[in-house]
């Protein structure tokens, strides 16, 4: 049984189809093995990032992004933020909107 792939608002939406195409096409292939996989998809497409809260790792020429989401009984899954990666580490203020997002529609 597949997993459903919904979206936090139809902002976060819109925010995914302005990536960089490259960056598109790689969450693109993301999305696919997460609604095959679920849960059990890990690094280095997904990585949990505790609390339920998981990022997809999407990658294309133009750099890298990463797209918060979390899962919901039924075996959906709510994407809740995307941001182009500029450093290192994930920048504190992406992860707060991230969590606070997963507090209103996830159960962790």
């Amino acid at each position: 049984m597949s997993w459903t792939i919904d979206y936090y608002s139809e902002d976060v939406r819109l925010e995914i189809d302005a990536l960089p195409v490259g960056i598109r096409a790689s969450y693109a292939r993301l999305t696919e093995l997460l609604e095959e996989f679920g849960l059990e998809l890990r690094m280095p497409h997904s990585r949990a990032m505790g609390g339920g809260l998981f990022e997809l790792r999407p990658r294309g020429r133009e750099g890298i992004a990463r797209v918060f989401y979390c899962t919901k009984v039924g075996r959906k899954i709510i994407i809740l933020h995307s941001f182009i990666k500029k450093t290192n580490e994930t920048p504190k203020r992406e992860l707060a909107i991230a969590r606070r997002r997963q507090r209103e529609v996830c159960k962790s």
